[in-house]
């Protein structure tokens, strides 16, 4: 008895980035994902909670989806972090993947 049906199943050698910083007053340490998959957006793992999501640069504006998103206090270190990810993160334009 089929139980599931599977929607993907991909395999692709991928571009992973970890990089850490420092603000004033917070340390963000990041692996990034960099796939074709999920409409060109790469997956950010923050490694200190574990939390993760697809960001593209829409998703870099909304302060509080960051804030919610990676558990952080102020909308100013939210601000930072949209500042790293705006000159990290590709701008790749929208291309659906399904048809």
């Amino acid at each position: 008895m089929n139980l599931f049906d599977k929607l993907y199943d991909d395999q692709e050698n991928v571009k992973v980035r970890f990089v850490g910083f420092t603000t004033e007053n917070v340390r963000y340490d990041f692996g990034i994902v960099y796939t074709n998959l999920f409409f060109g957006k790469p997956l950010v793992i923050c490694m200190q909670t574990g939390r993760s999501t697809l960001l593209d640069p829409k998703d870099i504006e909304d302060l509080d989806y960051l804030r919610r998103i990676f558990r952080i206090d102020t909308l100013e270190e939210a601000a930072d972090l949209a500042d790293f990810f705006k000159t990290s993160l590709p701008h790749i334009p929208f291309e659906t993947q399904y048809e």
